[in-house]
Parts: C-alpha cells; sequence; structure tokens
C-alpha cells in the first residue's frame, strides 16, 4: 500500500487566534466586498486574516508586478506570525514568480499551509516536486460562497482532523490508491515539462476548469497523451468544468473525456464537488487517498 504522508511534509495545524495572511501572487483583485465577508468568516471560526504587502495592486491584469507579487509572497512564507497563507483570488501570474529565486528551498524552510486553486496550481505544483503538502480549496474571494459543509471541512482540517469522502460519478473500473495531486487542468498543462512540474508517478490527479470549450480540453488531454504524462497516474478525479458549452453539434466536455481518458484503464471518477462556479470543498495535496471508480467515491486515508 502506497504511504504518501510518510515522505510528505504537513505542516502545523492551526490554533485558535493564530493569524492567517492573504496574498496575491497571480491577478487583480476585483471585489473587495468580497474579501471584507472572507474576514468576517475567518474571525467566526476564531482566526485572525491580515492581507499581505501589495494585496490590492495593480499592474494590467496582474495583482502587481513580479517584484511586489514576489516580494509579498516571500514575506508572507517568512514572516512567523503568519501561520497559513490563502490566495486573495486566481487569474494569472503565479508561475512569473517562480522563475526567480530558490524556491524550493524556501517551501522546505517555511512549510506553512498554503490554500487556493485554479492559477495557484503553480505554487501547489512547485511546492509538491518537494513533498510540501498544500491545500487546493477556495480563495479569499471565494470563501463567502462555500456552503457550510465545506467551510466547516476546510477549517476542521486545517486544526488536524480527518476528512470525510466525496461523492461523485464512477466509471466502474475498480479501484486505485495513491497520493493527492489537485491541479486546473490548462494551468497544469502549460507546466507540464517544466521545472514547476512534479513527478507524476502513483498520483490520483483531480482535475478542474472554468471557461475552456470541448475542443480546448481535448488539445491539452491529447497533449498529456502524447508526452506520456498519463504513463503513472492511478487514477482521475473530475471535477467542475464550468462554462465549458461548446458550439452546435459538438461533444460536451464529459463526452472528451470519455473520449480521451476512456481507454487510460485506470478509475475515474467525475462530478466530484471542487472547482469554479460551485462548492470547491478542499483536497490535500500529497495525501493518500483511494478512487473508488464502482462506487464513485474519493476517499481520504
Amino acid at each position: 500500500m502506497i504511504n504518501a504522508l510518510a515522505s510528505w511534509k504537513k505542516p502545523p495545524s492551526l490554533q485558535p487566534g493564530d493569524t492567517i495572511v492573504g496574498v496575491s501572487p497571480s491577478g487583480a483583485i476585483k471585489d473587495i466586498t468580497a474579501v471584507e465577508k472572507a474576514q468576517e468568516i475567518m474571525r467566526s471560526q476564531g482566526y485572525n486574516l491580515e492581507l499581505g504587502k501589495h494585496w490590492n495592486a495593480q499592474y494590467g491584469y496582474l495583482g502587481g508586478t513580479d517584484e511586489q507579487r514576489r516580494e509579498a509572497l516571500l514575506e508572507a512564507f517568512k514572516n512567523p506570525n503568519y501561520k497559513a497563507i490563502i490566495a486573495v483570488r486566481g487569474g494569472y501570474g503565479a508561475a512569473r514568480l517562480l522563475e526567480e529565486k530558490d524556491w524550493e528551498t524556501i517551501f522546505t524552510n517555511y512549510p506553512k499551509w498554503l490554500i487556493g486553486f485554479s492559477d495557484i496550481t503553480s505554487l501547489i505544483w512547485k511546492r509538491a516536486k518537494v513533498n510540501i503538502s498544500s491545500i487546493h480549496g477556495p480563495v479569499l474571494t471565494t470563501l463567502a460562497q462555500e456552503p457550510d459543509w465545506s467551510l466547516k471541512r476546510l477549517f476542521n482540517y486545517l486544526k488536524g482532523d480527518s476528512l470525510p469522502p466525496l461523492q461523485g460519478q464512477g466509471w466502474g473500473n475498480g479501484q486505485a490508491e495513491g497520493w493527492l495531486l489537485p491541479a486546473n487542468l490548462a494551468v497544469a498543462t502549460n507546466i507540464l515539462g517544466t521545472p514547476l512540474q512534479p513527478p507524476l508517478n502513483n498520483v490520483i490527479l483531480a482535475l478542474e476548469d472554468v471557461g475552456e470549450a470541448p475542443y480546448r480540453v481535448d488539445r491539452m488531454l491529447t497533449q498529456w497523451r502524447l508526452m506520456g504524462a498519463f504513463s503513472g497516474v492511478k487514477g482521475i478525479a473530475l471535477g467542475r468544468f464550468s462554462g465549458s458549452n461548446g458550439p452546435p453539434n459538438s461533444w460536451t466536455v464529459e463526452e472528451v473525456f470519455r473520449d480521451r481518458l476512456g481507454d487510460l484503464g485506470i478509475p475515474i471518477v467525475s462530478d466530484l464537488p471542487f472547482g469554479h462556479d460551485g462548492v470547491n470543498a478542499i483536497l490535500p495535496v500529497g495525501m493518500t487517498v483511494r478512487l473508488d471508480s464502482d462506487q464513485g467515491s474519493l476517499e481520504f486515508i
């Protein structure tokens, strides 16, 4: 049996009164009200939420210059008062920050929880290269959209509690165990084969995306196939692919997935409750999981 956490560094659990910092490593903030609501949620859970340096800066479509965003991210990791880090929003730009500095050493020396999804995939995957666990989950601007059960799931896990399974639609091809690697499909595809990509052996890959037409999803999956990127993957957990409608006579996204993934011979579960535009249940990176494509479940071991 795979024991992924034996070699993974799980950041320390949070305690009441701890401070969580919000940073903007990707796009510029659009919704201040959503951030204010997230602050209220954090306070209700017993945590302080501070907003890091340059959190509301703007440089084109980016949340500040690369230098500003890199400075804020470094401060978030190095400041001992900050016990966890949450992205203010996604968008684009996190990968640009990883062109410079020895981030693998920084992540190793300051193993705090990092919470986010979408463009934050770049940071999550870079940390996964040195076996540092992160949380694929809501950003500050989406936190208030989460139902109570999803918020409880996040904050209970930060305290050190176990996670209940998630239920989706099984494709009927048995079970597999592996270490969990969540990602936004488009972001992950763009960093395949780069220094940001962790090993994909013994992985349960969890994918989500937004606004990608079926033919573009097809193109991305075909790139994975051509690169042999699925060869070590043990199973695939599919979340929400919202806003992914095609033109008339197009395949649906689900039809694309069945066409491009159905012959891999591995367990696949779709319709799991994570991703954009709906509930975004947390997925801890590096955790050992069991994917059951007969029962349609993702179990956290």
